[in-house]
């Protein structure tokens, strides 16, 4: 075991002993988001503003407000036996954690778009006024928060407790979430206004066997301007959940989308075919934006991801129980 991972499985066994943060029940729990031992869970799958989106009439957006389905925004929750962990707080927050049954044990923040943080609001004086509401996130976005209201009363009246990644404390290692879980926060390129963009690579911190880890990476700007090799990082990956925004160039209607960041869908999968076709890695995309034909599980692009042996979150949810990863080897 390397020394990153005895400190980090030291720090694990500290945390299990003083305890989890106390979670009340607040909702009946749905059974397809049942806990297992420290499983993860897709709980949405539409970019930031979700789908239907305001202000689309496309078929689409008319499709789904027609017949009443809603997609939640793209989120994750780590589920233990009796905690659970959420991987940002989206708009969507109050139906998500009721969904799960009960009040996360902490929240992780990937970035500061709107779509990835914003269900924070929940948590203050005109929602549930929380008590200390752990939330993960980078020294940068934590100096958002404190900077910026209303995020700054969340802070002043103690609904959250910020608990900085990078400090120094975890930077380059992995930090403990509970005992048995261990989360690395791996930098990613993308429109960075007002803090840093995060990605979550989530194993387990005391394993006999060390299972590779599940990447999630819900949004960046470009694979090539990553100072890591995606098709490395996904290899040493049992599963990794990405952004899939974008199908292709040109669902904009017409309008030039060169300038516009993330990685299109088809590039994304030319670049993991090898590892899927491989059997090593399970490649699962989401964030998807209203335009993406993903959306229709029958269209050609929906058709085509799964012949190549790919997935989406969407419509079907995604779950991995990361006991299972190491035997995805």
């Amino acid at each position: 075991m390397s020394p990153a991972r005895r400190t980090c499985a030291l720090a694990a066994l500290l945390l299990a002993a003083c305890g989890a943060p106390h979670t009340r029940d607040i909702g009946a729990l749905d059974e397809r988001f049942a806990p297992r031992p420290w499983t993860v869970v897709s709980l949405g799958s539409a970019q930031d503003a979700g789908m239907p989106h305001l202000g689309c009439f496309a078929e689409t957006c008319e499709q789904a407000r027609a017949t009443g389905t809603r997609a939640a925004v793209a989120s994750l929750a780590i589920v233990g036996e009796e905690d659970w962990y959420l991987v940002d707080a989206t708009p969507d927050l109050p139906e998500q954690v009721h969904r799960m049954g009960s009040l996360p044990s902490g929240v992780l923040l990937t970035h500061a778009h709107i779509g990835h943080y914003s269900g924070l609001m929940f948590l203050g004086k005109e929602g549930m006024h929380a008590r200390g509401m752990p939330v993960w996130c980078s020294s940068a976005m934590a100096d958002f928060l404190r900077g910026n209201a209303p995020w700054s009363q969340l802070v002043t009246l103690g609904n959250i407790d910020l608990r900085p990644f990078d400090d120094g404390r975890w930077e380059g290692e992995c930090f403990p979430l509970a005992s048995g879980l261990a989360v690395t926060a791996l930098r990613v390129p993308h429109r960075d206004e007002f803090a840093d963009t995060w990605a979550f690579s989530i194993s387990h911190a005391l394993s006999a066997e060390l299972p590779r880890p599940v990447l999630y990476l819900p949004d960046i700007d470009r694979w090539e301007d990553w100072e890591m090799d995606i098709v490395e990082v996904a290899g040493r990956h049992a599963a990794v959940v990405v952004d899939a925004t974008f199908w292709d160039d040109g669902e904009l209607g017409g309008r030039d989308m060169s300038g516009i960041p993330h990685p299109r869908v088809r590039a994304t999968m030319d670049l993991l075919q090898p590892l899927v076709d491989a059997g090593t890695c399970e490649v699962v995309f989401t964030h998807l934006n209203h335009t993406n034909p993903l959306w229709d599980p029958g269209s050609p692009e929906a058709l085509e991801l799964r012949r190549r042996g790919f997935r989406c979150t969407w419509p079907d949810g995604w779950r991995y129980a990361l006991r299972d990863s190491a035997r995805a080897r």
